[in-house]
């Protein structure tokens, strides 16, 4: 069998060989491969401090000479920031390609979080309604520790096509503080979208959230936690409240101690993982009141609003196991609960991107508000 750190070593050394060999068919002025600084983080930083030293470096030295451009025998961004400029020839996935039927109200300050402003961008229709409009909150995964708010406005473009307004928010990251930020920032966004319902159109009645898994996460975290003081935050907005009326879960997960022990997952409980570093770090089944304190289960009652949840059958990221559990947990209190498997999906991906599946989010927020029907 073969051995999960040797393999790892093998591939990052095939990968950068590679780039290494391409060296000697390069003239002396082209021999600076444009290699991005976080594949060289992902597969070399052996110690997660976001630096690459030599003995760290698992491929050929010539190319970490060439890769180490101050010369100080560590490879930090600084070595590649000629390789990371923005190419004006290449798409930029950031930019935010709004079609003609909506307009998109960038980056508006919606509280505070450690200090600094937060910020989302609000997708409106075009054409202005004289009622006002259900809301759905889109809030990104990436492992709690990775990823922005960008992508979030081609996931609400097809509910505003339909009647909604649409948000993606941004919150802190793990790098910059650990749980409960996260849903702090969460729902100060939701407190905020209420307090300028006026201003924007909005339904505070209506308000429906949806993510992927770190962002599945966290919207059923806003699902079942509304009301609960300790989550909620100072960063703005405390007259208002953060709950919401419906929640689309995406493979998120839910309950850590399950997850960390799920076989082929065991590797999730150990320092340094997403999971770890959302409860501050070290082993995760060492952290219990933590682990109680980020699980949505451990808020669920009857209060709680109408729940679709989407997992893979072949996830090798989150165990289904997580979704099954959320879902059994509303059953019992009596909230209605949809679970779709999705058989051969795995963590995301294609799958998830068929008209089926995307009709069945749409369909089930449009039900939940009676969006079109008559008042």
């Amino acid at each position: 069998m073969n051995h999960p750190l040797r393999l790892t070593t093998v591939v990052s050394c095939l990968f950068l060989c590679a780039a290494a060999e391409s060296l000697q068919a390069q003239s002396p002025r082209e021999r600076a491969p444009r290699i991005p600084f976080s594949e060289v983080l992902r597969r070399e930083d052996a110690d997660g401090d976001g630096k690459v030293t030599k003995a760290e470096f698992k491929a050929a030295p010539r190319l970490f000479e060439r890769l180490d451009r101050n010369h100080d025998d560590v490879l930090t961004r600084e070595d590649f920031a000629v390789n990371e400029r923005p190419n004006p020839n290449r798409p930029n996935p950031n930019r935010l390609n709004a079609p003609d039927d909506v307009t998109v109200l960038r980056d508006l300050v919606f509280g505070t979080g450690g200090g600094r402003d937060l910020t989302m961008h609000l997708v409106l229709p075009k054409e202005k309604s004289d009622k006002s409009l259900p809301l759905y909150v889109w809030i990104h995964g990436g492992g709690w520790q990775g990823g922005t708010k960008e992508g979030g406005v081609r996931q609400v473009i097809p509910l505003v096509r339909r009647g909604f307004v649409g948000a993606t928010i941004e919150y802190r990251l793990t790098g910059e503080a650990p749980f409960p930020a996260q849903i702090e920032d969460c729902k100060c966004a939701i407190r905020y979208l209420r307090a300028h319902a006026t201003k924007y159109n909005l339904d505070v009645d209506r308000i429906a959230a949806g993510g992927s898994s770190a962002g599945g996460h966290l919207v059923a975290l806003l699902g079942t936690s509304g009301g609960v003081k300790e989550l909620e935050g100072s960063g703005g907005w405390p007259d208002q409240s953060s709950r919401v009326q419906a929640v689309v879960d995406l493979f998120g997960p839910t309950d850590f101690n399950t997850f960390v022990t799920t076989p082929g997952y065991e590797g999730h409980n150990r320092d340094g993982s997403p999971e770890s570093k959302l409860l501050g770090g070290g082993e995760v089944l060492k952290k219990p009141d933590g682990i109680k304190q980020v699980n949505p289960i451990t808020y669920v009652d009857h209060d709680d609003p109408p729940f679709l949840i989407i997992h893979g059958s072949d996830d090798r990221t989150v165990p289904p196991n997580q979704s099954e559990l959320m879902h059994q947990a509303l059953q019992a209190a009596k909230v209605e609960s949809t679970l779709h498997v999705i058989d051969g999906a795995g963590h995301g991906g294609s799958k998830f991107s068929e008209p089926e599946i995307r009709q069945m989010q749409i369909d089930f927020l449009v039900q939940t508000f009676k969006v079109g029907e008559a008042e």
